[in-house]
C-alpha cells in the first residue's frame, strides 16, 4: 500500500472549500485502488491536505494522470503548486 499526501493552500473560504470536497465526494470514491481519503486541515489559514491510501503504485499513477487529479487546483483555486509526498507503507497496526 502506498500513502500520499497533497498539502495545498487555498483562496476558498472553509465553507465553499468543504462543499466542494463534498461534491467530489463520488468521483473519489469510484477512483480505482483508492481505499481511502482523509480530508484535513493544516495549521495555517486556508492550508488543507488530502491524505490518500492507494492499494498499489500503479493506481496511484493512474490517478496521477486522470482529469480528476487535474481538476484539483481549479476545484479548489489553489493558490500555489501543491506539495505532493509519497510513501510506502511498510505495515499497518489493526486489520
Amino acid at each position: 500500500m502506498y500513502v500520499q499526501i497533497i498539502k495545498l493552500k487555498s483562496n476558498l473560504p472553509e465553507e465553499e472549500l468543504l462543499k466542494r470536497a463534498k461534491e467530489r465526494k463520488p468521483q473519489f470514491e469510484a477512483t480505482a485502488g483508492l481505499l481511502q481519503k482523509y480530508y484535513v486541515r493544516r495549521n495555517e489559514p486556508g492550508q488543507y491536505a488530502g491524505i490518500y491510501i492507494w492499494e498499489s503504485k500503479e493506481a496511484m499513477a493512474a490517478y496521477k494522470v486522470s482529469e480528476l487529479a487535474a481538476g484539483i487546483p481549479a476545484a479548489y483555486e489553489i493558490s500555489e503548486p501543491p506539495s505532493i509526498e509519497i510513501m510506502e507503507m511498510m505495515f499497518k497496526l489493526r486489520d
